[in-house]
């Protein structure tokens, strides 16, 4: 597409996003300095929508995007509109301030929605994609046991069980040394391999006790779902109800799906690169009048998780998009300084 087009679809998405009417030919010699005349502009808007990158509301004179023209817009973004120092300063000791995994989580996905004033997500390391750190038996009674399973991005998992007889202490330190011989540094998905024979390691009296272990540990690791996402700023949707077409309830109601918030996080897979769905192209029906921004976010270049923002599709993509990378980028560093990863 030639430049000029190019230069008066940027224009129409910015001020759209701005003032959520539609732009005529006249606002745009007014407001940006495209170089040519209102006339040559209303032949360029008319070659824009005939391509599908612009509709005309109603019998306006004025133009609107579609999808296809928020897609273009967006995949031409040479460069992310930048944060302020002042916006940097402050995500780095907001979050900075947080003490664990879950203050971590929270602070994240609040100052996001801040940020962007839309909805935002944020998933919890999940402990496919992460490694074990540590693993501790505590006895909390003769026939109760507690285990703690801690991964390297923070997060911690205990469960209480029942065991068929009494464990003497030095039993219980060693099945926690050989679990962590074992564990230490492996993926949780090469856990339950790395299990098989375990067992076999003790005595016959002791290996009921030890089949309880395994198979708690195997249950809180693996065959549990262990996927959550938080979510801030929902009522945000408020401040867009034109721009939703059955209003924002079909939104909201999807938002509290957890398995279709994963479901937009499917295909945002790496650290460096933003992913960025535009009303039809979202995988969630509900969310075909809405955007979604998503990044993925680590200790190093493996991805343990996502987080994102949910919006009209008349966003302001630039500060959706820089906010999303910046964010994404300082949560990765903390779980590194806070894991010492």
């Amino acid at each position: 597409m030639e430049d000029r087009k190019l230069a008066v679809l940027r224009a129409i998405v910015e001020d759209y996003v701005q003032t959520n009417e539609p732009v005529g030919s006249k606002v745009l010699v007014d407001r940006h300095a495209l170089g040519v005349s209102s006339a040559t502009i209303r032949n360029d808007m008319a070659a824009l929508e005939d391509e599908g990158y612009l509709s005309a509301p109603h019998t306006s004179a004025g133009r609107i995007p579609t999808d296809k023209g928020y897609r273009l817009f967006v995949d031409r973004l040479s460069t992310l509109k930048p944060l302020s120092s002042a916006e940097r300063r402050a995500i780095e000791s907001f979050l900075d301030a947080s003490v664990d995994l879950d203050d971590v989580m929270g602070r994240t996905v609040r100052l996001l929605a801040q940020l962007t004033k839309q909805v935002a997500l944020v998933q919890y390391p999940t402990l496919g994609r992460s490694s074990v750190r540590h693993i501790e038996l505590i006895a909390t009674s003769s026939s109760r046991l507690l285990l703690v399973v801690i991964a390297d991005t923070g997060r911690i998992e205990q469960r209480s069980f029942e065991i068929p007889a009494s464990v003497t202490e030095q039993t219980l330190t060693d099945i926690r040394l050989g679990l962590n011989a074992v564990l230490v540094g492996k993926l949780f998905s090469e856990v339950p391999d790395l299990l098989n024979g375990f067992v076999d390691r003790f005595e016959q009296t002791v290996r009921p006790i030890i089949t309880c272990v395994l198979a708690t540990l195997l249950e809180s690791v693996v065959a549990k779902p262990d996927e959550r996402v938080m979510i801030s700023g929902t009522a945000n949707l408020a401040r867009g109800t034109l721009d939703f077409g059955g209003g924002p309830a079909s939104v909201l109601e999807a938002l509290e799906e957890q398995v279709i918030l994963l479901k937009l996080f499917e295909t945002a897979s790496s650290i460096e690169n933003l992913t960025v769905h535009i009303g039809h192209e979202n995988p969630v029906q509900e969310l075909r009048s809405a955007s979604v921004v998503s990044a993925g976010y680590g200790k190093g270049d493996q991805v343990v998780a996502h987080l994102g923002v949910v919006g009209p599709t008349r966003m302001d993509y630039p500060a959706s998009m820089a906010a999303v990378h910046a964010v994404a980028g300082y949560v990765g560093q903390i779980l590194k300084e806070q894991t010492g990863g």
